[in-house]
């Protein structure tokens, strides 16, 4: 099953900080950022190794070059810019500096080539940071990496001066003053207020020469860099042949770079398998699809006969009778039509076989890339503006069904991912989904019951008419049967459906039972609320809890228990609320149906890409839909052009649910704050939603947020991280489902390059084994 990848267009600054995006589909709209928090205390091991081929450098040929698919020439060099994109970060990490990079798993890691030290020596009046460069450090022009060059980086973007087109000054903007050490190597750095996050700076770090002039910063660095500071230089730009070609820089005070130079080409994701049978690449991403056919072509060397796969693999002899009786029968145009497309069938299977011997000189590497994909819940408007009905949505959900579905045919570790801030592995990672409780369809029922939607209930006309099927503008699929079908139950053996989709759930009643049992719907929904509260707080440091403990022993369970009594108090129907426990009662014949409120059915608009790429993503909202089904949620899944899914759907406000993915950062206070701040109103009227796309927030977690971002004790920072993550599950805005895929097509005997997971490459390290080498467990940095 090929994995999400619709490539949109995206914003940002650097992958190298390696936060680069939001994923539409699997896809990115870049974002900034780094990762890591460099700190030693113990972690969680990464859900899936790197997958590179290391080996010691002594084992790797000098010379040669490499070419690196990309999807496209990057549009600037500067990764501050709002059209940066991978091919920028990767282009700016090789020839740049970069004061920390990522470890294996996730975490920040002082960068020696550039750096001897950085710690916080002052916090009191202000926190002041003191970097100690690399007395080696120098740019290719032969000037030394100094503090001039940190000041021009901070002016540029500290967002101060309108003139830099700046995409983002995050942290940036919170330095009073950059001065000298006791020499040009020494560089102090005074923040007007504390920032826990002061390693994401200066990475990468460009020259003043860049920096110095907004003409320098807009335009400048739009097409070449002219001073650079790397194993690699940029030597040349041509846009005609597709094609960015880095050289081993002279100046370089490291490890010289394995390599003579480095090219990235542009190949479109389409065009892929045919330029890797081609040999025209030496690295790319692939999807599922490729993979499988790369593991065919190795399956297959030596074997005799024709392929049992591809273009007319499955052509029986029965249907190749029939084509020869047609191609030579009395019916001139049929067999005209008949030879034809004979003729096209016989070039498609050569064309593939070919391609098939050229894809025996690669090897898949995997790994599980540093991002993970979410189902988004818009709580703008409509039903999920409810918080119960968002609450109802995400107890019906198999999270870890979900996850197998696309990572166990590839082989790959498929446990759900338990955090929106971080993945397993990196420092500020914990499983905090017990805030919003696992699957449970009588709970969900529950809530949605709670939220007045209840089985059968009568429709407008409007709605009664439009009962079987809808579309809404673009091509839309309803799901769920419209005759007959009981949302409220657990019967049924999936209607039909010939796609072989596991319905999950659907045999979940115990024998004997006779009706669903059910929660009493107001205090269902009160009593999950504040234990959603108490699960959040408990999912946190201890200490913070029994804070809170003292100050009001009863917490929000005595505030909702009072509101549901005035409710009461104020009328409401005798018997309504029945105890725990209490069987639903029986509906008459045909009295079942779609959920209803004040006579609309409950259908949510599952807005999804329609590109070949998102297979796997359209794979995955079928299954939730199904599970969504199963507790009466109907959804209507409307395919849109890639190009305009995030920008005029997404963005726009304009779906119900839908599938994209976040990167990891190991700086979530920085950057993940504008992903789940509470949308303000802007001075316009307009809603002001920075990047939280579901319109999902919270006060409470705006304020964790801050208070991580202004803690400079990197335990506690993590436990205000940890705990502002289990509000966000509370709030059921945006559910993670699983850790994206990463499968890299990779010459066999190229050594050091791969599926990197949360790691920045070592360009220096990258290059051809020698002839009779094998990987080693670990390249070494002699």
């Amino acid at each position: 099953m090929p994995h999400d990848r619709a490539r949109p267009p995206r914003p940002v600054r650097p992958k190298a900080t390696v936060r680069s995006a939001v994923f539409l589909a699997a896809g990115v709209l870049a974002l900034p950022a780094l990762a890591g928090c460099g700190a030693d205390d113990e972690t969680s091991a990464p859900a899936a190794a790197q997958d590179i081929a290391p080996a010691a450098r002594d084992l790797v040929a000098d010379g040669g070059t490499v070419k690196w698919a990309v999807d496209a020439l990057p549009e600037t060099f500067n990764t501050f810019q709002s059209d940066a994109d991978d091919a920028t970060s990767r282009v700016a990490s090789a020839v740049l500096p970069s004061l920390y990079r990522l470890d294996a798993q996730g975490r920040v890691v002082r960068n020696p080539d550039f750096l001897e030290s950085a710690e916080v020596v002052e916090r009191e009046p202000k926190q002041v940071v003191l970097y100690k460069l690399n007395q080696q450090a120098v740019w290719s022009d032969g000037r030394e990496i100094g503090a001039d060059d940190f000041a021009a980086q901070w002016r540029a973007l500290s967002g101060k001066d309108s003139a830099y087109w700046t995409a983002r000054n995050a942290g940036y903007d919170r330095i009073e003053k950059i001065e000298r050490g006791a020499n040009n190597l020494e560089v102090r750095v005074t923040f007007a207020q504390p920032y826990a996050d002061w390693r994401s700076l200066f990475s990468p770090l460009y020259p003043k020469e860049v920096m110095g002039t907004p003409d320098s910063f807009n335009d400048g660095a739009r097409t070449k860099l002219k001073v650079t500071a790397g194993p690699f230089a940029l030597k040349d730009v041509d846009r005609g042949a597709g094609e960015v070609t880095l050289r081993r820089s002279p100046r370089w005070w490291g490890s010289p770079a394995k390599l003579d130079a480095l090219v990235l080409r542009e190949v479109p994701r389409e065009r892929r398998a045919a330029a890797l049978a081609a040999g025209r690449v030496d690295l790319a991403d692939v999807d599922a699809d490729e993979a499988g056919r790369i593991a065919l072509a190795a399956r297959d060397k030596g074997a005799p006969g024709p392929l049992a796969h591809g273009p007319g693999a499955r052509r029986t002899p029965a249907d190749a009778l029939r084509s020869w009786a047609v191609a030579h029968g009395t019916d001139e145009e049929a067999a005209a039509v008949e030879l034809e497309a004979r003729e096209r069938a016989g070039e498609a299977a050569r064309r593939y076989a070919d391609e098939q011997t050229g894809l025996r000189r690669y090897t898949v590497r995997k790994s599980l890339e540093p991002a993970y994909t979410q189902l988004a819940l818009n709580g703008a408007e409509g039903p999920l503006a409810d918080d119960r009905v968002r609450r109802a949505v995400a107890r019906a959900l198999n999270r870890a069904e979900l996850a197998e579905t696309v990572l166990k045919p590839l082989g790959l570790p498929a446990s759900p991912v338990g955090s929106h801030l971080a993945l397993a592995g990196q420092d500020a990672y914990a499983d905090n989904s017990g805030a919003l409780g696992d699957q449970d369809t009588a709970e969900a029922r529950a809530l949605l019951a709670d939220a007045g939607w209840t089985p059968g209930g009568p429709l407008k006309e409007k709605y009664a008419k439009d009962k079987k099927e809808k579309t809404a503008g673009s091509e839309a699929d309803a799901r769920g049967r419209a005759d007959g079908a009981d949302g409220g139950t657990d019967g049924g053996d999936g209607g039909g459906s010939d796609d072989d989709t596991y319905i999950v759930g659907e045999d979940d009643q115990k024998p004997g039972d006779t009706g669903t049992s059910v929660l009493a719907p107001a205090p269902a929904a009160a009593f999950q609320q504040s234990v959603l509260v108490r699960q959040a707080d408990a999912l946190t440091a201890p200490g913070d809890a029994d804070k809170e403990q003292r100050k009001d022993p009863g917490g929000p369970a005595k505030k909702h228990a009072r509101k549901h009594t005035e409710k009461q108090a104020k009328g409401g129907a005798p018997g309504a609320y029945a105890p725990k426990g209490t069987a639903a009662p029986k509906t008459r014949e045909g009295a079942g149906g779609p959920l209803a409120k004040d006579g609309k059915p409950l259908t949510l608009r599952f807005v999804l890409p329609s590109g070949d790429g998102s297979q796997a993503l359209r794979g995955v909202a079928d299954r939730i839909s199904r599970m969504l089904e199963r507790i009466g949620v109907r959804t209507e899944i409307a395919k849109v052009a890639d190009e305009s899914y995030f920008k005029d759907h997404i963005a726009s406000g304009q779906y119900d649910l839908a599938l994209y993915s976040w990167p990891a950062s190991a700086f979530p206070a920085t950057d993940a704050r504008p992903i789940f701040a509470k949308p303000v109103p802007a001075a316009d009227g307009s809603l002001n939603v920075e990047q939280n796309y579901t319109r999902v927030g919270t006060d409470h977690i705006d304020q964790l947020f801050d208070q991580a971002l202004a803690e400079l004790d990197e335990g506690e920072m993590r436990s205000l991280v940890k705990k502002a993550d289990a509000r966000i599950w509370a709030a059921a805005g945006s559910i993670p489902l699983y850790q994206r895929p990463q499968l890299v097509a990779a010459r066999a005997h190229l050594a050091n390059a791969g599926a990197f997971g949360f790691a920045t490459p070592l360009y220096e390290d990258i290059g051809f084994l020698k002839p009779g080498a094998k990987p080693g467990e670990k390249p070494s940095k002699g």
